[in-house]
């Protein structure tokens, strides 16, 4: 017999008619073939899944921001070239920069497999479900490759919906569970609520417990229906057997704002900050989004708690975000906030309204509590990160006990090979030479081979880097991050480094993130970064950043770093753009 679903509102009619309906976990078959999403649909991977919308990139975004980051220019300058000098080395986008600017030769990538079929765009009935089959080539299962294709074509539901009645009529009425979640996410990428309550009747009959990625797609899809509230029973479940993601957070508090529920948002909220997840930006900007126009003085604490919460955690809102934060501001009943979207100038003063912000170098306490814990944690305790013996360790902390403080620190062999058809020797001494004119304190630390004469190192130009400099030459099998840290540290919060290294290794042996960010916001203070060299020994280095970059208030103003839409940020990088909020007096 041939059953043709005409709407998926049949299917409780068939599991009632029909009790060989398993779904895929029928006794005897309790195994689970499921598949995750990428930034399109579903990826043809089994794995034990979660599914997650992404969605997809903006290509003519992307163009754009390719075009306008090219660099043309002589062959060597090219080669030399870093980054533009109007930004700095943590500047939001720089590292897209560097990449295009020194592009590395590329991966072959195989050609996309094609589809052996053509994916139909309207139902089809029984016989065309038999032909399309007996037309596939492939070597995986059909049905569950046709799936797969629809979910990530995110084809129609009818066009789903006949695929499971053929699925049906000739499996005697059993449908796989992974065909059914696929089925669940196009009814959630669709938005067809009605069709989502029917899986779920469906699965809360069959089933006392799902994997979480099923928990988490009928969560979504129940939000915006009169019976979110079960969705809210779903996450229970789920705590049950493990935290709820901060994914399965942000929908249930999203709906219980769209119903107008705010408590159960609030205590959700709390909830998910008291398993140390960090919510997710859309999260946020729910709460801003739902109180424009509020006149709440509880209300309103909390949001700027939420703003204090990015400020100590270091994250920055997206543009929209940022756009809900002022539209918010500005709509608070009797208050006269005002806010600009502006940047800010090298030396810290905001061009929207002329207030310096907070300096990005530490206090004295701050130093002095990152100074212990980096020589605790990265120096004597981060064997794991350091290639050096702790008889080499203490001849260079002698070393520098005996100097004076030096102004600048130098990762010699880092340095020398940042113009690769230079001569390493060359380029370090035109370095050295360039800051020695300055009257500055330099030490150079560096490995012993560089002092061994070749094609690359020549004697007399590193016995000039010796006469105008310090150096301390450790063992080949050394690495230089440990003694550049301990030596930029030791001579005080006035000294300076040189090195292209991130450093983010380091930073991760750190006890917690509030020393963590204590270290990056001194890095982006006493980094230098060696833009570009030319014929003559002249060197540019790139500005340091003056002032933090981090959400900040005086009472009457708030200045907030946002990142733009069209700017692709690495996780080291700061925004540069700023939202300037300032009450009226």
């Amino acid at each position: 017999m041939t059953f043709r679903l005409s709407g998926f509102r049949s299917f409780p009619e068939l599991w009632k008619n029909n009790k060989k309906v398993c779904l895929g976990l029928c006794s005897g078959n309790s195994h689970l073939s499921l598949f995750l999403l990428d930034g399109y649909g579903i990826r043809n991977q089994q794995r034990w899944f979660s599914f997650t919308t992404v969605s997809p990139q903006n290509s003519k975004a992307l163009n754009l921001l390719n075009g306008k980051t090219r660099y043309r220019g002589k062959e060597d300058e090219r080669n030399n070239k870093q980054v533009s000098s109007d930004s700095h080395l943590f500047a939001a986008g720089a590292a897209k920069k560097r990449s295009q600017m020194n592009p590395q030769s590329k991966d072959h990538i195989s050609p996309p497999v094609r589809n052996t079929v053509q994916l139909p765009t309207k139902p089809l009935n029984s016989e065309e479900w038999d032909k399309l089959k007996e037309d596939f080539k492939g070597k995986a299962n059909f049905e569950n490759w046709i799936s797969s294709q629809i979910t990530h074509g995110h084809s129609s539901i009818d066009v789903a919906k006949s695929l499971l009645a053929w699925v049906a009529a000739k499996n005697n009425g059993i449908v796989s569970y992974d065909l059914l979640v696929k089925y669940l996410y196009l009814c959630v990428f669709h938005k067809q609520t009605s069709e989502i309550i029917d899986v779920y009747e469906i699965m809360k009959a069959r089933y006392r417990r799902l994997e979480p990625g099923g928990y988490t797609l009928l969560i979504q899809g129940l939000i915006h229906s009169d019976r979110w509230r079960e969705a809210l029973l779903l996450l229970e479940d789920i705590k049950k057997v493990m935290i709820p993601s901060k994914k399965n957070y942000n929908d249930c508090i999203q709906g219980a704002l769209f119903h107008q529920d705010v408590n159960t948002a609030w205590t959700l909220y709390q909830e998910l900050l008291g398993h140390d997840l960090i919510p997710m930006l859309a999260t946020l900007k729910a709460f801003f989004d739902f109180g424009k126009n509020i006149k709440d003085d509880q209300y309103t604490k909390k949001l700027l708690d939420i703003l204090l919460y990015l400020r100590n955690n270091q994250l920055y809102p997206g543009e929209s975000f940022a756009h809900s934060i002022k539209t918010w501001f500005e709509s608070i009943p009797g208050e006269q906030w005002k806010g600009q979207f502006t940047t800010v100038q090298k030396s810290g003063q905001c061009l929207g309204c002329g207030k310096t912000l907070e300096s990005i170098y530490l206090s004295p306490e701050e130093y002095e509590l990152l100074k212990e814990n980096v020589m605790s944690n990265v120096i004597d305790g981060g064997d794991q990160y350091k290639k050096t013996t702790p008889e080499e360790l203490k001849r260079f902390q002698n070393f520098v006990k005996y100097c004076p403080p030096f102004d600048i620190v130098i990762d010699g062999l880092n340095v020398a090979k940042m113009f690769p058809k230079a001569r390493e020797s060359q380029v370090l001494l035109d370095v050295v030479s360039q800051l020695a004119r300055q009257n500055l304190r330099l030490l150079v630390l560096g490995r012993k081979h560089m002092l061994r004469q070749c094609s690359r190192w020549k004697k007399d130009e590193m016995e000039k880097v010796q006469k105008q400099a310090s150096c301390f030459f450790a063992d080949n099998i050394s690495e230089d991050d440990p003694f550049l840290l301990y030596a930029t540290l030791h001579s005080g919060n006035h000294c300076k480094f040189i090195t292209k290294d991130l450093m983010r290794d380091h930073k991760a042996c750190l006890p917690d993130a509030k020393t963590q960010r204590l270290f990056f916001k001194w890095q982006q203070g006493h980094q230098l970064a060696i833009i570009n060299r030319f014929l003559g020994s002249k060197i540019t280095f790139q500005h340091i950043l003056s002032y933090d970059t981090v959400v900040q208030t005086t009472g009457d103003s708030w200045h907030i770093p946002y990142d733009e839409d069209l700017v692709e940020r690495s996780s080291y990088e700061v925004p540069n753009k700023w939202l300037c909020l300032h009450r009226k007096m």
